[in-house]
């Protein structure tokens, strides 16, 4: 466990190095926020709710879901694919250690930098400029807390066994495009997926996508409560251990692939 502990903090310090890009970063994020946010201002306009969702309930999913952008790694993120293109993939695959595992540690240490330095900061504003009423009960943070973990954990087996496609297809960004357009649409990060139809949103929520962001909004914004929240973040355990495992299987066939030059 030590080495794991020291790899999430090697990706604590690699994230934490480029601080340019956090500002600027976290400056996107909120600009964008505004942006939603007085589109959805004014589609309320005409009503007091939309689907269950308040004004004030839109404005605080519309900030909370421009942070975790990045929290969660739904852009960007690579470089396991760049490894394999540059040939680096061989010597992490040496190192004495388990190289998925190795990875998701260096991932939360990734994601804390981004939780401070984006997120926080960009829910800061949008709770600042436009009043938004945020939770202060602890049980509804320790349950927000939790998602975000699993979240995370979702959505790392995603891109995990998307970046070793590379193996096979040697150019990622093509499968980068259509699983940014994935992200996007399914998660529920342009619109709350209680806004979506009900035959589709049945659908949805079938998928992994809601337990990157949706699930985790929904718990922050306190809409899931007791059982309903357990089941939630049951639903997020397993989708992370589903694709893990799928991970697992698709890093043991890539490797029976690989063929090193004099090896």
């Amino acid at each position: 466990m030590r080495v794991y502990w020291e790899l999430a903090k090697l990706g604590f310090r690699r994230a934490s190095a480029y601080r340019a890009a956090a500002v600027s970063g976290a400056i996107t994020n909120t600009f964008f926020g505004f942006l939603r946010a007085y589109i959805f201002s004014a589609l309320y306009e005409s009503r007091a709710d939309v689907a269950g969702y308040t004004l004030a309930d839109i404005l605080a999913f519309t900030f909370i879901a421009q942070s975790m952008v990045t929290l969660v790694g739904l852009v960007g993120w690579w470089p396991i694919a760049e490894s394999i293109q540059s040939g680096d993939v061989v010597s992490d695959l040496s190192r004495p250690y388990d190289y998925q595992v190795a990875w998701l540690a260096q991932e939360y240490g990734r994601a804390l930098v981004h939780l401070l330095t984006r997120s926080v900061p960009c829910v800061a504003v949008g709770a600042l400029f436009f009043s938004i009423p945020l939770s202060t009960d602890p049980l509804v943070w320790l349950g927000a807390a939790a998602s975000l973990v699993l979240a995370i954990a979702v959505s790392f087996g995603w891109r995990f066994s998307l970046n070793l496609t590379t193996f096979w297809w040697i150019d990622h960004r093509g499968i980068a495009g259509i699983a940014l357009l994935i992200a996007m649409l399914f998660t529920g990060f342009m619109l709350p997926l209680g806004m979506w139809p009900d035959s589709l949103r049945e659908v949805v929520m079938l998928l992994p996508f809601a337990a990157m962001v949706s699930i985790p909004i929904d718990v922050i914004l306190g809409k899931l409560h007791g059982v309903d929240l357990l089941a939630a973040l049951a639903v997020q355990a397993l989708w992370a251990i589903v694709l893990l495992g799928l991970g697992r299987l698709v890093l043991i066939a890539a490797l029976r692939k690989l063929v090193v030059q004099g090896g």
